[in-house]
């Protein structure tokens, strides 16, 4: 079986990259713009390519001719897409246009991952067949996204998340965990929000959902997070406990004081029992992630 992972320089497509590389029944094929920043090397084929171009896309799918795609390349900070609109569209919307199309093979199963800022956050948390109601260019750039896989004609699988969390070989970007842990360490105060809501997820899991999803052809919607809901600023407060670090550097602010371009739903997190039947799903708590993530970091500084 072969598998196209798309972004596999980012959080989840390394994951992804380690867990398949070492499957022998599986040919894998990564693709991120720019050069290779995962540490292995071997096991896998590597193209460095952007997927905005649809000519390159074609190229590489003709090339490769994959049995499964799990698409996690997408512009996702959100403020940035807010104030670029443009680029947003570009690699959110168009990319995975040019995808779709280029599967030449109706066979081709394309495993998607998307938000929870899909829904407005006022009746969290979602399940697959709530309504949803995006507030962001971001967002209704992912549910844009969602509308054409779903007409496509292809098998696919939508994989909707929130809050990842995890190491990375090479760190250029960081995240909820990572981000309160180093400033802390650092004696760095952070305003952190404390009115959203949010479920935070293990990449190591959801590397775990979306092989499931296509080692065994799962179709549909899928909601995959952690399982606590909890406020963001909850979860800062839990790293520092985790870590032994000093919360007096953690300052609440609501979402109204910080006033950031793109609007955010208040309240998600998902309940994941569909998840947990159809793709074994089985999400550690934000602790046993904790654990996990910072057993990752001590080898990596050992290395």
């Amino acid at each position: 079986m072969k598998i196209l992972v798309t972004g596999s320089n980012g959080l989840l497509g390394q994951k992804l990259v380690y867990a398949l590389s070492d499957r022998s029944e599986i040919q894998l094929v990564a693709c991120a713009r720019g050069e290779n920043r995962i540490r292995r090397k071997t096991g896998y084929t590597y193209i460095s390519a952007d997927l905005s171009d649809e000519s390159r896309v074609r190229e590489i799918l003709q090339k490769h001719q994959p049995d499964c795609i799990i698409h996690t390349a997408a512009m996702t900070n959100v403020d940035a897409c807010e104030l670029d609109p443009e680029s947003c569209k570009k690699h959110n919307v168009d990319s995975v246009r040019y995808l779709l199309d280029a599967c030449k093979n109706p066979a081709t199963h394309f495993i998607y991952l998307s938000t929870d800022f899909v829904f407005d956050g006022t009746a969290g948390p979602y399940r697959e067949t709530d309504p949803i109601n995006p507030l962001s260019v971001y967002a209704r750039s992912k549910a844009e996204a969602e509308t054409m896989i779903m007409h496509s004609g292809l098998p696919w699988a939508i994989l909707r998340t929130m809050i990842i969390y995890g190491v990375v070989d090479d760190a250029q970007r960081s995240n909820i965990v990572l981000w309160t842990k180093s400033s802390l360490e650092e004696g760095k105060d952070i305003r952190v929000i404390s009115d959203q809501f949010r479920g935070p997820t293990l990449a190591e899991d959801l590397a775990d959902a979306c092989i499931q999803a296509a080692l065994h052809r799962r179709t549909g919607l899928y909601h995959v997070s952690g399982r606590e809901v909890l406020s963001i600023l909850e979860i800062a407060c839990r790293v520092a406990d985790f870590f032994h670090l000093d919360k007096k550097h953690i300052h609440p602010v609501s979402t109204a004081e910080l006033n950031q371009p793109a609007l955010r739903p208040l309240k998600t997190g998902f309940i994941i029992d569909k998840a947990e039947k159809e793709l074994n799903y089985h999400p550690r708590s934000l602790e046993e992630g904790l654990e996990i993530l910072s057993d990752q970091l001590r080898k990596k500084e050992s290395h």
